[in-house]
């Protein structure tokens, strides 16, 4: 390594320190400027002491923790469900012919139906609407229901999300898997799916975070989840701490899956940049 090599790299070190110098340090006066600002107002007390009870969060805490947990399950099966769903709808999207009119359609108008549909009218419909139907086997549990409506509504965002992975592909991939005698569905297999789930792992990422904080809707249908574990709470205290203790659970839950899709999406870029 040449002596201007080592000049630059020493040069591009002190840089990237001073740059994080700069940034701890304005940091700190910003966070220091918004805690004199909330403490210094005039009912800064009264918000204090009902919002930020520690006694009354403490007391919460194992009540909210085991509400978390049911959160967390139901999140780890919604999104097996959703990626399975989610490629299935894409696979079906991306078929060609027009003998697969009719699916293609189908998928097309579940896809626009579930995208547009807030999800809170969702967990009504199928909380409150399959029940009331009285059909065998339609199971009556809040917390089944509302993990279905889950599903429904992210598996639409999740179809997308693998439709365009699918259709980044350059035509040339498919041209040359034919050359090699590759059917359709081999060529999905082993060609198109492994690039395109490569290119979208950011967004999947991005949208489970969205599912990790929308798995506490499901208190709306009456689960016991963190929410309504902290509802409860709140009634038997009168006290709105142990909203805020559910809160930062869930901000505690999301932070590394946010990490994680920042980290993915640095990589895609780099990789992208590198060839």
């Amino acid at each position: 390594m040449t002596a201007l090599a080592v000049e630059r790299q020493a040069y591009r070190r002190s840089r990237a320190r001073r740059s994080t110098l700069v940034a701890l340090v304005s940091t700190l006066v910003f966070a220091a400027l918004a805690v004199v600002a909330t403490t210094s107002s005039p009912g800064w007390p009264r918000v204090r002491d009902s919002f930020f009870n520690l006694r009354i969060g403490w007391d919460s805490l194992p009540a909210v923790l085991d509400g978390l947990w049911l959160n967390v399950r139901v999140l780890v099966v919604c999104q097996i469900l959703i990626l399975t769903f989610g490629l299935g709808l894409a696979a079906v999207r991306t078929l060609r012919g027009p003998v697969w009119f009719p699916v293609r359609a189908m998928a097309t108008g579940y896809v626009d139906l579930f995208r547009g549909l807030p999800l809170i009218i969702c967990l009504y419909l199928v909380g409150f609407g399959l029940p009331g139907l009285r059909l065998a086997g339609v199971p009556n549990n809040p917390v089944l229901l509302g993990g279905l409506a889950l599903v429904l509504v992210y598996s639409a965002y999740v179809a997308e999300v693998f439709r365009a992975g699918i259709e980044s592909v350059h035509p040339s991939q498919l041209a040359a898997a034919k050359s090699l005698g590759l059917n359709y569905r081999r060529t999905m297999r082993l060609v198109v799916l492994p690039q395109a789930a490569r290119r979208v792992t950011p967004a999947l990422l991005n949208d489970f975070v969205a599912l990790q904080k929308d798995c506490g809707l499901i208190s709306v249908l009456g689960a016991v989840d963190a929410v309504r574990a902290a509802q409860i709470q709140a009634a038997t205290s009168y006290n709105f701490t142990p909203y805020v203790v559910a809160g930062l659970l869930f901000v505690a839950l999301a932070v590394p899956s946010a990490r994680l899709a920042d980290w993915a999406t640095r990589r895609a870029a780099t990789r992208q940049g590198a060839l």
